[in-house]
């Protein structure tokens, strides 16, 4: 009797268990040890059920078994990010399960280093008598008490959805020495603390809910390009009748989403749109630095991951956006993956002169890293194509500038001041989004309205948005441009000439003779 038992336990674990890797395989991508401690929890379910049929005292299930199987039901209803309650039955042996209730869901979070931690669940199982027999098996409902809103909701999802199966490398020092060399010109030199705090978390300032917030100075070249990008998919990209004013407050969810495929564009671009790399925060070192090297505590915790597919590559960033959104290293990270997509080979080869470098001094972002966020090519200038120069000795020196029209355009104040000249590359690009270089400083101008994207358009006035985001904004800033209006020259007459402000200076390099009303706003001198 016991022997024919045993075979019968045996045949039922085998059927669990493919029945298992079949379903919630394909249908739910659960990774393989979770199947198998799903069917053990479901063999001591129908181990249970037995005694009790029985009128037998039931086994208290182990607490690690209970543990397991919430933590299958869990994956289950959240996998793709969709709840899944009431889940249709799927034909099987029949199997019977009790009712339950999962309440206190709380998200997950990023600790001090950056490293992404599970959600903090706390379960509780539902007494209740046994239920008539059903015809399949049945995925248990889920009851979230404390998610009140869709936001909360995909985010929760987000902290639980199943991880694609990565190949990681992790940083040697030999790569992190390349990195700094490229990055600083030297293995000694380390990121700021402007650097190291800043990431890419978004303002809560209504009216400005899609702008990414500046903690310090330094980084503003990265956080622009960023912006800009986020910009783009926001409002050309989305698909909405909503007017401007609802497009740009911006819900939580959108916002996020936004970032990451701002973020998988540039680094999309970087890697010749065959490639890219991802850098990742894992929380602890993973190479003990020797000889003329200088630790940072940052390169040395990071592993990447490559990808050869847009999709692969949004995915991965979905899953990591907190570390780049909300971890202490996000603008360090995204500097490091444009990198590695471009590889450091590649980007030597953009420069005028090998030995330039990404970050300058007092850690601003140098015009090669701007491009290289912007267009792809981390290229030393901002006319189009290239220029020979002659030396005078019949050596010609190559000067390499932007090739080809880019998503994102830029407006310089040095070519106000005749120092650089700005191709219609970037200052014509494809949507009407612009990082403006004035002061040292780089920040975002755009406009709703895609026709003036073209060097055709006949708007004799058209507003542009300003944002930046070091300036502690409390508003949006919208400028009137005026085109041959006696309008609005009417309103510049008065205006002393030493004291026109700097973003009015960019917007005339590409707009000759416009005359800009701030509207009741205080211009940014």
């Amino acid at each position: 009797m016991l022997r024919e038992r045993k075979i019968v336990w045996k045949i039922c674990w085998v059927t669990v268990q493919g029945y298992l890797k079949a379903v919630c395989h394909k249908l739910l991508c659960l990774p393989e040890h979770l199947l198998k401690s799903c069917a053990r929890a479901l063999l001591f379910t129908l181990t249970v059920r037995e005694e009790s049929n029985r009128r037998r005292p039931a086994r208290k299930a182990p607490s690690s078994v209970i543990a397991t199987l919430e933590d299958c039901r869990e994956a289950a209803n959240w996998t793709n990010g969709v709840s899944t309650t009431n889940t249709k039955s799927i034909p099987s042996a029949p199997v019977e399960w009790e009712s339950s209730k999962i309440s206190n869901l709380h998200t997950g979070f990023i600790d001090r280093s950056g490293h992404e931690r599970t959600s903090d669940i706390k379960h509780h199982l539902k007494n209740s008598a046994p239920s008539p027999k059903l015809d399949g098996l049945h995925v248990l409902e889920m009851v979230l008490d404390d998610i009140e809103n869709e936001e909360s909701l995909c985010d929760v999802s987000r902290t639980t959805m199943p991880e694609l199966s990565l190949d990681k490398t992790p940083m040697d020092q030999m790569t992190a020495t390349a990195l700094k060399e490229i990055i600083f010109g030297s293995p000694l030199a380390c990121f700021t603390e402007e650097w190291k705090q800043q990431n890419f978390t978004f303002s809560d300032t209504p009216g400005l809910k899609y702008g990414i917030v500046q903690k310090k100075g330094g980084p503003c070249g990265v956080l622009a390009a960023v912006q800009a990008c986020v910009l783009q998919k926001l409002l050309f990209e989305e698909s909405s009748n909503d007017s401007l004013v609802e497009r740009l407050e911006v819900s939580n969810v959108l916002r996020t989403k936004c970032l990451s495929q701002a973020l998988a564009d540039i680094l999309w671009r970087a890697g010749n749109m065959k490639r890219a790399t991802v850098a990742i925060n894992t929380g602890r070192s993973l190479f003990t630095p020797v000889g003329r090297y200088k630790s940072d505590g940052i390169l040395e915790m990071i592993t990447y991951v490559t990808m050869e597919t847009l999709d692969d590559l949004t995915s991965v960033l979905e899953q990591h956006i907190r570390q780049f959104e909300s971890g202490p290293f996000g603008c360090i990270l995204l500097t490091v993956s444009a990198i590695l997509s471009r590889t450091i080979a590649t980007i030597q080869s953009d420069m005028d002169v090998p030995t330039s470098t990404l970050i300058g001094a007092h850690g601003y972002c140098t015009q090669e890293l701007v491009n290289l966020l912007l267009c792809g090519w981390a290229v030393s200038n901002v006319f189009d194509d290239e220029m020979k120069l002659d030396s005078g000795n019949g050596n010609f020196t190559l000067l390499k500038g932007i090739k080809a029209h880019c998503n994102i355009g830029l407006l310089s104040l040095f070519e106000h001041y005749n120092i650089c000249k700005v191709g219609s590359h970037l200052k014509t690009p494809k949507f009407p989004i612009w990082v403006v270089c004035s002061e040292s400083h780089f920040s975002v101008l755009f406009c709703p309205s895609e026709d003036l994207a073209t060097d055709h358009c006949r708007e004799e006035e058209f507003d542009l948005y300003y944002y930046d985001g070091l300036a502690n904004q409390q508003e949006p800033i919208r400028l009137t441009v005026y085109l041959h209006c006696a309008a609005g020259a009417a309103e510049n007459d008065n205006a002393d000439s030493d004291l026109i402000p700097p973003l009015e200076l960019c917007i005339r390099t590409k707009w000759r003779n416009a005359v800009v009303s701030w509207n009741n706003t205080d211009p940014i001198l």
